[in-house]
């Protein structure tokens, strides 16, 4: 597969679902990352009828299907009633992922309120340890996303940012139902870049590398390429160089920005050395 090929796109909640899987084959885009949290994409509005057209027009327009979870739920909550919510909203995408064959629904940690790290980091980890068995019971693939640094004086702040809190929680969770998703421009916000992360993560699990544009060691923008001062490049070289042949998936701006996108990553892998056809 080429490379431009493995480039796709996160849809988010920019299109109902339907639209999208089009919206995908129009451009030639093979993959998309979608959220089914709101409006027509919904994840309860997904009946048998309409998840078995789904499937049948992502196969007919070789369009492959991700879920993307939202964030803003906090996956380490330990509150009653809130920590149910979280556990049924988890097992709704997991549930629904099969149906519509989505490759993997990427999760979060969660986040924490600066003075309870611990119990949050605890109350996640068991959570994703539950979930996993979840997704081994339905045939679903959970993809773990280290996400940003918040202001060091910010009170809220979101867990698996550092290697050292991604790590805890996939040294602590092996099966063929998790993996991780790296997104590379987050990375870049804290002092061991792209170039540390690469040096630790286990690559040949990850499954899917999230990309946009931002400020070295800056704060959370998902810039159009060529606007901050992320080496995409560089950062293809490393890991085409240690052997990664999987996803990327472009985070940024509106659906045109992201697919005009695909052909300047592209071009920046080719000088960089990078073997793109």
């Amino acid at each position: 597969m080429t490379l431009i090929d493995r480039i796709g796109v996160d849809v988010g909640r920019k299109l109902k679902l339907e639209d999208a899987i089009e919206w995908a084959a129009r451009n030639e885009v093979r993959h998309i990352d979608i959220q089914l949290d709101t409006g027509a994409n919904a994840v309860t509005l997904f009946d048998e009828a309409r998840c078995r057209a789904i499937r049948q027009s992502a196969k007919a327009n070789g369009v492959h299907i991700a879920l993307h979870t939202l964030s803003a739920v906090n996956v380490a909550e330990y509150s009653p009633f809130l920590s149910e919510a979280v556990d049924a909203y988890l097992r709704a995408y997991i549930e629904v992922a099969p149906r519509l064959e989505a490759q993997w629904i990427v999760v979060h940690a969660g986040y924490h309120f600066t003075a309870d790290v611990k119990m949050r980091m605890e109350t996640g980890r068991d959570r994703l340890q539950r979930m996993v068995k979840h997704a081994e019971q339905h045939g679903a693939l959970l993809l773990l996303e280290n996400l940003n640094r918040e202001p060091e004086n910010a009170e809220v702040h979101y867990l698996a940012h550092t290697m050292e809190e991604w790590r805890y929680y996939f040294d602590a969770i092996h099966s063929p139902a998790f993996a991780l998703s790296f997104t590379a421009n987050h990375a870049h916000l804290l002092p061991p870049g792209v170039e540390g992360f690469v040096a630790e993560v286990p690559l040949e699990r990850v499954k899917e590398v999230r990309l946009a544009d931002c400020w070295r060691n800056g704060y959370e923008e998902h810039l159009i390429p060529g606007k901050g001062d992320f080496d995409f490049g560089a950062m293809f070289a490393l890991l085409e160089g240690k052997g990664y042949r999987g996803a990327y998936t472009n985070a940024f701006g509106t659906l045109e920005a992201m697919q005009d996108a695909r052909a300047y990553l592209v071009e920046k892998a080719h000088a960089a050395g990078v073997t793109v056809d």
